[in-house]
């Protein structure tokens, strides 16, 4: 399955965008992950996400942001942990089923991310 085609597959651009509003809204009205977002910027969240996404889904070949072990450093020193992952995916797998994702390309964008479990729990 090429993942990189999920960028067309979801709608492109804007798809990405609304993609990155779902998930970020069902993590802000999660009691367990709300607490780390107290005082960040979810706009400018919202944008690097976008990027990362795009990055992610093979449309970009580099992130112009921080490495995944630093900009989650904060989260790590307020006790994230495995199950905070956990959840995080299962949001994003909900966002991906809203846009009526196709199972095939949803679980192999949650395997990509699967495999920065490690960097963003700082292992």
């Amino acid at each position: 399955m090429m993942i990189d085609r999920l960028f067309e597959k979801v709608g492109g651009s804007e798809a990405i965008q609304d993609l990155v509003d779902r998930f970020y809204n069902r993590v802000l009205a999660d009691p367990r992950l709300a607490p780390f977002f107290p005082s960040t910027d979810m706009n400018a969240l919202r944008a690097k996400q976008v990027m990362f996404i795009t990055m992610l889904l093979g449309t970009a070949h580099s992130y112009p942001g921080i490495d995944l072990r630093a900009a989650h450093a904060g989260a790590r020193s307020n006790g994230m942990t495995d199950e905070h992952f956990d959840a995080v995916l299962a949001h994003f797998a909900a966002a991906l089923q809203d846009l009526h994702v196709e199972e095939d390309y949803t679980r192999e964008l949650l395997a990509r991310l699967e495999s920065m479990r490690d960097a963003v729990l700082g292992r």
